[in-house]
């Protein structure tokens, strides 16, 4: 019983130190994210309303042409846009970072991931920003545990992600919370 309880306690923290975890406020550009709505805290989008197909509303976003655009990875997108995080998630009811971007990776290319943002990490051939193309990992650290968050990078410095608060939303790597607890990225090598 002693062990069984150990046990238990141990796989809760390290699911905890493998989590998600942010305390930033986010604002949204369209609060009630809807097909075709995208739910958003990039400061570039503040004040804009998008409207128009599911992938013309990404565009718009990510000011690129809909061509550029994976549609099944955006289409994935829109189908977990504002799912709630819940730190061991794993579908609908609530995800957390690593746990949507395995889901992510599985469906949209076909690959299998580490489950934490750490082992995640371990696994990508390093890139520099300005050379991220979509699909690529983003990994930050909001303390002194090293990486414990990840997304995947977009275009135009945008990412998705899970948040604490907004659940799986679009951000801007630009922005000051994620440049200052960004921490590495790259191509996952699956």
């Amino acid at each position: 019983m002693i062990v069984r309880f150990y046990f238990v306690f141990f796989l809760g923290v390290v699911l905890f130190l493998s989590s998600c975890s942010t305390k930033k406020k986010v604002l949204i550009a369209n609060s009630h994210p809807a097909k075709g709505g995208v739910l958003t805290d990039a400061s570039s989008a503040r004040g804009r309303s998008f409207s128009g197909s599911r992938l013309d509303s990404y565009a718009d976003l990510l000011n690129v042409s809909a061509q550029k655009l994976n549609p099944n990875l955006y289409f994935f997108i829109d189908d977990w846009m504002g799912i709630p995080h819940r730190m061991g998630g794993q579908n609908k009811s609530g995800v957390d970072c690593s746990g949507f971007v395995n889901l992510l990776y599985m469906e949209v290319y076909k690959g299998n991931l580490p489950r934490t943002s750490r082992d995640m990490e371990g696994v990508v051939k390093r890139k520099k920003v300005d050379k991220l193309q979509e699909g690529d990992l983003v990994f930050f650290s909001f303390g002194r545990n090293g990486i414990d968050h990840v997304g995947v990078y977009l275009h135009n410095n945008k990412f998705v992600h899970v948040s604490t608060r907004k659940g799986v939303i679009i951000s801007d790597l630009s922005d000051s919370w994620y440049a200052k607890t960004f921490v590495d990225a790259g191509s996952p090598n699956i």
